[in-house]
This record gives structure tokens, sequence and C-alpha cells, in this order.
């Protein structure tokens, strides 16, 4: 057994390790990746001959916590790990995003990538060393790739720049993101950010580069240590006919650059498009159209991406006839559902979001239950991709991986605009329904999203928007024009895909995924501020809808009551067994939750009741209520003895009414004055200090007779 091993240091000195040649041999590459205690355990495999007719790269990426890393078990019936959580799944999409526009264009072979914590550390997050285990898989197996590449965190901590953070750390950051590299490019960044400036993030990139190239270099050393890395494997995954395709973009060219310009809506576009092709299959003869039209579909892809890209760029005209920085026409609408407690429309060209706003009690905040992350989250948003939306028959199994991701975003950029619990006490969920798609739908969710939440009355410090931003270059020319308010077909066609969410104070959040090698900083830059031109115009359009959060929420929304209680009471509130508790919820139809928060109970009353809410914090502020001596108490008969009776003047503190503090007359019999739920007003007379019992009075609120006069001799 022969096992490599190599080492780097952060700037702040942690080392990260990687070693190969112990664990998983049979994989065609295995790494483990080690910091503190977090280690990571990637592996890949892929299969030695593409499939038929496959001219696309199959990918399969799986990012896996094992519970055992953090020496904790599952949660669920059958305490195992099963399905990959939203957290796993969507660092899953961070290493396929780096990974796949590094395999070479021809390379189809199904290839697997699966990475799984096995050590963890609460205080380490593994998410960003995931990427960097992928890579170094691929670095020392003998499968075709075009890295390495790595990922670091990078978050702005009172106002300097740490790469890879701690968790307890990132409390304080204005600016969280993860950025993916190569030695020289910027493969994809993802974050959040509070209101942060364009120079400010482009910074950031930069310094996570430099971070990154020094992973990338401990990649290379290791691979060069690692026999089979130096021999990567011969592979031919295309069948090319050069006549054919000299053909086709002879005979084509014009007619596909025709429909290109013709500014036609997008269905129209497409079909014209594909009778094109289809026209051009009648003329293949029929004994070699089997064998000819997945290459000729290959081709056909390769011109029209060809086409449309020297139009943008020669003669600056985009499918729409738009500009490069003009945005398609917007219309928004709000409280266009009756029932719900918020809702927007937002419309941008062909691209539509229906948003909700629900909001609820902290019995519907959402928990977390991960390997290494736990905790509850009081802002939830979901995104909702249908097929109908892109005019689409297909079926539906569950929540895709890219609906997961877009939700994220949106949350992300949303997020820190949200109010503190001392003015919104809700639960919140976002429900995005993508109605019509042509490019950018997270980015109209982002939009949808502000205006549901102000329509809920949620008073979100300032409105938010978001821009999807293309890019489409000649790396031979220096030729490059950046879109505003890209299609889906400029998306597919282009070589960026970059959206930035924010207020008109700065950014909130960002994710771009880049497709061809260089992307300079003139050109992000550029790119950074006709993104920010193009916020300002979306924002001042939905202002024209909802400018500020309604006053009040709507009549039909649930009202939050809080109120605070020493932590003694706690018990009393709650009751043996929550009697006490489910009986106030069951007499006022209310939800009360109660928190321990250091030396305090923090109550919460929920209900659709003014009244109900108003009953339950004056039966709170009862049982709390400290008696004291001289007070008047409303009080109830609870029980009568011979001598005396018991009174509660406040919830569950009971106390003696003596039958000699009934009447200034002789009581000769309590039942004869008092029956047991007579309700009475007593004074406190006297609290022993000794037994904390109760003295009451009824006579002393009554005046005192006057004495009889003696009768004289």
């Amino acid at each position: 057994m022969t096992i490599h091993q190599q080492t780097c240091t952060l700037p702040d000195g942690r080392e990260i390790t990687i070693e190969t040649g112990k664990l998983a041999k049979q994989a065609d590459g295995s790494v483990v990746v080690k910091m503190g205690n977090t280690m990571l355990l990637a592996t890949v495999c892929a299969k030695a001959e593409a499939a038929e007719h496959v001219d696309y790269m199959p990918l399969q990426v799986e990012y896996q916590e094992k519970y055992a890393a953090t020496g904790r078990f599952p949660g669920g019936f059958f305490k195992r790990e099963a399905r990959l959580s939203e957290y796993e799944i969507l660092i899953s999409r961070l290493v396929d995003r780096a990974l796949r526009p590094l395999f070479p264009e021809d390379f189809h072979a199904d290839t697997q990538v699966l990475v799984s914590l096995i050590s963890g550390d609460s205080n380490t997050l593994p998410d960003a060393l995931a990427c960097l285990a992928a890579s170094a898989a691929l670095a020392v197996s003998d499968i075709p790739f075009n890295g390495p590449v790595a990922e670091v965190r990078i978050a702005r901590i009172n106002g300097k720049f740490v790469i890879n953070p701690q968790v307890d750390e990132l409390e304080n950051a204005d600016m969280d993101l993860v950025v993916a590299a190569t030695m020289d490019n910027i493969m994809m960044v993802e974050g959040e950010m509070k209101e942060v400036q364009e120079s400010e993030m482009i910074e950031a990139l930069r310094i996570a580069h430099d971070a990154i190239k020094v992973l990338c270099q401990v990649q290379l050393d290791l691979a060069a240590k690692v026999e089979k890395a130096q021999n990567k494997r011969e592979y031919c995954h295309e069948t090319n006919d050069e006549d054919l395709r000299n053909r086709m973009f002879s005979e084509l060219k014009e007619k596909v650059y025709e429909i290109s310009k013709a500014q036609l809506p997008k269905h129209q576009r497409s079909d014209a498009w594909s009778e094109i092709f289809k026209n051009f299959l009648d003329t293949i003869p029929e004994d070699e159209l089997d064998a000819k039209t997945p290459i000729a579909k290959r081709y056909y892809d390769q011109l029209m991406y060809e086409v449309v890209r020297t139009m943008i760029l020669d003669d600056k005209i985009r499918l729409d006839g738009r500009q490069t920085n003009e945005i398609r026409p917007i219309w928004c609408e709000t409280n266009y559902l009756p029932s719900v407690h918020g809702s927007a429309i937002f419309t941008r060209g062909e691209t539509q979001s229906l948003t909700t706003c629900t909001l609820g009690s902290k019995l519907d905040e959402q928990t977390i239950d991960g390997a290494v992350i736990e905790g509850t989250n009081n802002f939830i948003l979901h995104y909702n991709f249908p097929p109908f939306s892109t005019g689409e028959v297909k079926p539906i199994r569950g929540t895709a991986r890219r609906e997961i991701g877009h939700g994220n975003l949106a949350l992300r950029a949303l997020k820190p605009v949200i109010p503190g619990p001392d003015v919104n006490p809700y639960t919140i969920r976002l429900v995005s329904d993508i109605l019509e798609s042509n490019g950018s739908s997270s980015m109209a969710t982002v939009c949808a999203g502000t205006m549901a939440l102000m329509d809920a009355g949620i008073k979100i410090t300032k409105p938010v928007s978001g821009i999807a931003m293309g890019l489409i270059s000649d790396p031979k020319t220096g030729k490059y024009a950046i879109l505003s308010d890209i299609l889906g077909d400029e998306d597919h066609l282009g070589d960026m895909d970059f959206k930035v969410t924010g207020t008109v104070d700065g950014i909130t959040a960002c994710q771009m995924d880049i497709k061809v090698d260089g992307l300079s900083h003139e050109i992000l830059a550029n790119a950074l501020e006709q993104a920010r031109l193009g916020r300002l115009h979306i924002l001042e359009e939905m202002k024209k809808t909802i400018e500020v959060p309604r006053d009040d929420y709507k009549d039909f929304v649930p009202r939050i009551m809080k109120t605070r209680i020493p932590r003694e009471f706690i018990g009393a509130i709650i009751g043996p067994g929550g009697k006490n508790i489910q009986e106030l919820q069951r007499e006022t139809g209310t939800t009360i939750t109660i928190e321990e928060v250091g030396d305090f109970g923090e109550i919460e009353i929920f209900s659709n009741d003014k009244d109900s809410l108003n009953v339950v914090m004056k039966r709170i502020e009862g049982i709390t209520a400290v008696p004291e001596v001289g007070e008047v108490y409303e009080g109830k008969v609870k029980s009568i003895q011979p001598f005396g009776a018991f009174v509660e003047i406040l919830p569950g503190k009971d106390g003696l009414l003596h039958i000699s503090e009934i009447s200034w007359q002789r009581v000769e019999n309590v039942e004869d004055i008092l029956k047991v739920g007579d309700e009475i007003k007593v004074k406190l007379i006297e609290i022993d200090r000794r037994t904390n019992k109760l003295r009451l009075s009824q006579k002393v609120l009554t005046p005192r007779p006057p004495r009889p006069e003696k009768k004289q001799d």
C-alpha cells in the first residue's frame, strides 16, 4: 500500500492535508481531505465508454454527511442516512457547478463523484472543503479533467476578510461567499451579503482566488506523486463527419440567422429553429438517417451557438431585439389572492412568478437536524417550477435540485431585509410558483417575494430586486457583450449566468456560473455596474405597484402577543403534565408557546381573535402577579370549611377567609353566607412569612357598624 500526502496552510495558519492511497482504492480516484477534526472522503468513478448517442456530460455529484461523524444518530424511524437533505443538495450543487465546465467537451462517459463527511467538528463547516476533495480525487485519477479546481468560503468579519471562517465567527459577518476557481479563472460564486458595494465584492473575489491558487497547487503536487494520474485514459466518445458539418453550416447558417434576428416570441423561435433542422433531415438518405441524426443534432446545436453569439457581438442584435442593457417590460400586482396573508404577481417579459406569503407562529418554524448544523428557521422560501411554465409535458417527481437551489438563492436575497423578532414576531413562508419561464425565474421570485412580504404587512427594511446578467465573448478578437435580463436561450448559448440581488444601497446575494476560461476584473466590474443599474430600474417598476409595507396586517391574519415572565413562573403556567396551558388553549382557541431564555420565559400567544389574546394575557398576568398586603382582589370561592372559606385571588394562589373575617356580624355557618363558585371582593391583610399563607378579609371592605350604646343603670 502506497500512501501519498500533501499539506498546505491557510492564511491564518490552519493546515489542510490531502491523502490518497489509504481508503477506497478500487475507485478510479479517492482522497481524504482533513482540516482540524473535519475529514471528507471523496471518490470518483467513470465508465470506460460513453452510452450511444450521448452528447452531454452525464455527471452525478453527491455530498452526504454521516451522522456518526459528529457522534449523533439520524432522526426518523429507521435511524439511518437516507435521501439527501436540502443542505446536502445545495453543497452537491456547489461542487457540480465548479466541476462540470472543466471536463473535456467531448468526454461523455457516465461519471460519479461522491463526497462524504466522515469526521466532523461542529465549529467547522465542511461545505467549502467538498469541492477541494472532489477535484483532488479527479486529479489523482486517470479521468480526463481540465482542473484542478477548489472552493473556499470568504467572509468579512468585523471589517476583515477571513478564509474558511469558523461557524461562530460567521455570526458577525456582513459578507459570506463561496468561491470556486482554477489556478487562472474564477468559475463559480454564490453567497449572501448585507448590502455591500460592488467594489467590496470584487475585492473579496480577489482575496478568495489567491487562497484557491494555493489549494490548486497542492493538488498538482499530490497528483505528480501518483502514477495513475500521469496516464490519463484515452477515449473516443464522438463520431464526426466533416462533410456533413460543412454542408450544414453552408446550407443552414443564413436560415438560422434570419430566424434569430426576427425577434420572435420564445416558442415561435424554437419551433422555427426546429423546422429548419427537420427539413434538413429530410434531405438525408433514409438508409443513413439513423446514423447521422445524432451527429447532425450536435452540429446544429454548434451552428446555433455560433450564429446567435456572432449576431450579438457583431450586429449588436439580441434575440428579442433589446439593447444589451435593456430590461424586458414589467408588470406587477399585489393582493391578487383574497384569502392569503400576502400575495404578488411579478411578470418580466415571458417570465412570471405568483408568490404567496403565509404568517405563522413559533410552532411553524422549520427544524434543521443535520449532522453538523442544528437549529430552527423562521424564514422559509420554496420555489416551484411546474412543467407548464415552459409549455412542456413532464412527470412531476418531487422537488428537483434546481428548485432547491433557486429557492435558496431567493431566500438569501431577502433574508437581510427581514426585521428581527422585536418587529416581526411571525414565522414566514414564501412560496413562488413560476407560471411562465423564459430566463431568470429565480430573480422574478426575489421581486415577487419582496412585494408579497409588503402586501402581508411585514415591515421589511427595504425592497429587494434581482437581475440575471449574461456574457457573450470571443477570446480571439477580445470582443464581449454583457447582457442584462437574459433570456433562456441567451443563458444556454452564453458564457456566463450572473444573478445579482440587492436594495438601492447594495448587494444582498449573488450566484455566478462561468462557462469559459477567463473572466477579467474589467468584465466583472462592468457586469456588476450594469446589474446595479438594472436592479434600480426594476425597483422603480415595483414601486409603481407597492412602495412600502401595509400599515397593518390583513383582518384575517392571526395576531401574536408576546410577553416575558420570570423563569420561576413557567411551571405554574404550564401546570402538571401541561394541564394548565392545555386547558387555557382549549378555552380560548389560542396557541401558546413558552421558551426558556436565560432567567426568563418568552411566551408567544397566537390567535385569530384579539379578545382571546387579551384573556390569555390577563390570565398570565394573574399567575405571575405577586400578592401584596393591602391590595383588594376579585376572588372566587374554591372550597368551604367550618372555620372559613378558601378564596382564589390570583390563578393558583388561594387565601383563607376566616369565618371571623366574613362579616362584622357574628357568622354561625359559613355556608349561610358563601357558596363554592361565588365571586367576591377580598382584601389581603397578612402574608405569613414562615409559611407564605395568605389571610384575607371581606368585612374590612364594608363600613364597620357602630357599636351599640351601653344601657345605664
